[in-house]
């Protein structure tokens, strides 16, 4: 007897609709991202010193995925809630005053101390393991609303990095496919702001745009030629330092005068959307007597 084949309802005239998100593998992300910021602090003299300080201090975050206590998984109520009424389902808002998450930024600052780093920051790391309970909220308070002052832009290193942690463990605890999208720029899995996007070069999603949580690190799909801060696809436009080949580029929206770096996976397969981001300053420093504003968001390049 003949079998019918039946359509495959996610491919369109041939072509597979790409994942609307993908979760981050936290054991490999932060090894992967550790050996990326040192190998970019082997090739920039000027930058090296502080891109061999965030290589030590994402290998300690490495560490910490294996060593500290799992969080308390997102219930499926809330996974469940937030998908019917298109929200994400992790509540950034309630994580500020979590035991896990204040545990996580403590142990990774005490273990942080044994890190070679310049003396403002060991003074900030010493400021974040002797502060109270109101002081370790606010400074998580304002990492998950994606907000850093520019007077107390070293303490939110730490915080940031142990947010990066405990939200990396918390996303990848869920299933890619209850995930909904939400708007332009806003991440499915808790609502962040993304620090970068990338245009990938693997099998199946070549030439298709993902857009990287600065919190959580999931990785979630975005039209090409859009502006991530406004949404608009009017008036978008690219800058690089280097050439119109650069691997990473800014692009910019005269509709909302901000920009937002993308990366070119096929241009470099080993680009990774933080390290990178920090490791491309010279774009930022270009991009800042243009007028228009950054709008990726990256703890590592607060105050440049």
């Amino acid at each position: 007897m003949a079998t019918s084949i039946q359509p495959d309802p996610s491919v369109i005239g041939g072509v597979p609709t790409p994942p609307l998100a993908f979760l981050p593998d936290p054991d490999r992300l932060f090894a992967t991202r550790a050996r990326r910021f040192l190998f970019l602090a082997e090739h920039d003299p000027r930058l090296g010193p502080y891109l061999a300080f965030l290589g030590e201090l994402t290998a300690l975050q490495a560490r910490l995925v294996d060593e500290l206590p799992e969080p308390d998984p997102i219930p499926a109520e809330r996974i469940e809630q937030a998908r019917t009424y298109r929200m994400p389902p992790i509540d950034r808002e309630a994580l500020a005053t979590d035991e896990v998450l204040h545990e996580t930024l403590m142990t990774l600052c005490d273990q942080a101390q044994a890190l070679d780093m310049p003396q403002p920051a060991k003074l900030a790391l010493q400021a974040v393991l002797a502060s109270d309970l109101a002081d370790r909220h606010w400074l998580l308070e304002n990492i998950l609303s994606d907000r850093i002052p520019e007077d107390s832009a070293a303490p939110h290193l730490f915080a940031a990095a142990a947010v990066q942690v405990h939200m990396g463990r918390l996303a990848a605890s869920l299933d890619a496919s209850s995930l909904v999208p939400i708007r332009a720029g806003t991440c499915p899995t808790c609502g962040g702001r993304p620090a970068t996007s990338s245009v990938m070069a693997a099998q199946g999603i070549e030439n298709v745009r993902y857009a990287t949580c600065a919190c959580c690190a999931t990785q979630w799909n975005e039209v090409r030629i859009k502006c991530l801060c406004c949404g608009s696809t009017k008036g978008i436009s690219y800058r690089s330092v280097e050439t119109d080949e650069a691997a990473v580029k800014a692009e910019i929206c005269s509709e909302c005068d901000s920009w937002v770096k993308i990366m070119y996976l096929g241009k470099n397969h080993s680009l990774d959307p933080i390290a990178d981001d920090v490791g491309s300053l010279g774009l930022d420093l270009l991009m800042k007597e243009t007028g228009f504003g950054r709008g990726g968001v990256n703890p590592y390049l607060a105050g440049y």
